[in-house]
């Protein structure tokens, strides 16, 4: 969506008129087309100010404050490191380092062949089961580091 297409513009126009009656319209509209193109670029909220009549400097507060929703294309596997307190203090932060060292990128970045992309998160509710991993909505609890090398192998496994 570098250079928003008709049929691309067409379909948030779509998603905009889906939730023409609600009062705030915002999340869900945000959320739809987070679903449908991985992402939500400035000049995707742009069209979404035009079509709701919400400022660009609104819209893109809330894309940059809540982690679900990106700038950028996020890879096809999206491994999210919860590092909140109880996930920090059994090990987290050894784990995304891992995580980071296999694949060769830092956190909130994308490889390169757009496979894995790296999310630190805040807590994600699962602090029972500590450290905790997800990719893509996939739950791994009570992660150790020595099981990250596997976890990618079997991610690139499914590629080969």
């Amino acid at each position: 969506m570098a250079h928003l297409q008709e049929a691309a513009a067409k379909k948030i126009n779509e998603i905009c008129d889906r939730y023409v009656n609600e009062r705030t319209p915002l999340m869900m509209i945000l959320s739809d087309i987070q679903k449908e193109y991985g992402y939500i670029p400035l000049e995707v909220q742009e069209l979404v100010s035009e079509r709701t009549g919400i400022s660009v400097a609104e819209i893109y507060g809330v894309v940059t404050f809540y982690s679900f929703f990106s700038l950028k294309p996020k890879g096809k596997y999206v491994i999210g490191v919860c590092l909140g307190t109880a996930c920090y203090v059994k090990g987290a932060q050894q784990i995304i380092d891992k995580f980071s060292e296999i694949i060769g990128i830092k956190p909130g970045e994308t490889s390169e062949d757009g496979l894995f992309t790296l999310d630190a998160l805040r807590c994600i509710g699962a602090c029972g089961i500590a450290p905790a991993v997800t990719i893509n909505g996939k739950v791994y609890p009570k992660l150790t580091v020595d099981v990250v090398p596997k976890i990618v192998d079997e991610y690139k496994a499914l590629e080969a």
